[in-house]
């Protein structure tokens, strides 16, 4: 069974709109209409995005899975070929994905050297944050 057979097994209303790309409801959010779109690229990755704006993340983890199952291989098996557009796409991406993790790691970081005490939603949020960047780390590394 391949990654995308997997992650749609998981999925509600899904419904293919082309060759290897489907839309669903999103499970991380009280979906009344497919807002979630999944494509698998020809090396075996898939992408979602989630029009109502959950993320990646908060989307695999709500079917019990993480963003590194959303790639068949390590992007690391894939640096010798960096220079080659998908590959560098893919780099990209990973950096978008953990830009804003580790923008609030960095001020909750601040905030605790400046002896700032941090309500628990704030830590766990922040812990939230190093979760994400652990398995974006994963699957780039």
């Amino acid at each position: 069974m391949s990654a995308a057979e997997v992650l749609l097994a998981h999925l509600d209303r899904v419904k293919q709109t082309g060759s290897n790309r489907w839309i669903a409801c999103c499970p991380a959010h009280d979906d009344k209409s497919p807002s979630l779109s999944i494509r698998e690229t020809d090396d075996g990755r898939i992408l979602i995005y989630d029009f109502a704006g959950c993320s990646a993340a908060d989307v695999m983890a709500a079917v019990s899975m993480t963003l590194a199952d959303l790639y068949p291989e390590k992007l690391s098996d894939h640096l010798p070929s960096y220079r080659s557009r998908k590959h560098h796409h893919a780099a990209v991406t990973a950096l978008k994905a953990i830009k804003f993790e580790v923008l609030l790691v960095a001020i909750g970081a601040e905030n605790i050297a400046r002896g700032v005490k941090l309500e628990k939603p704030d830590l766990d949020r922040l812990w939230e944050a190093v979760v994400r960047i652990r398995d974006i780390v994963e699957v780039v590394v």
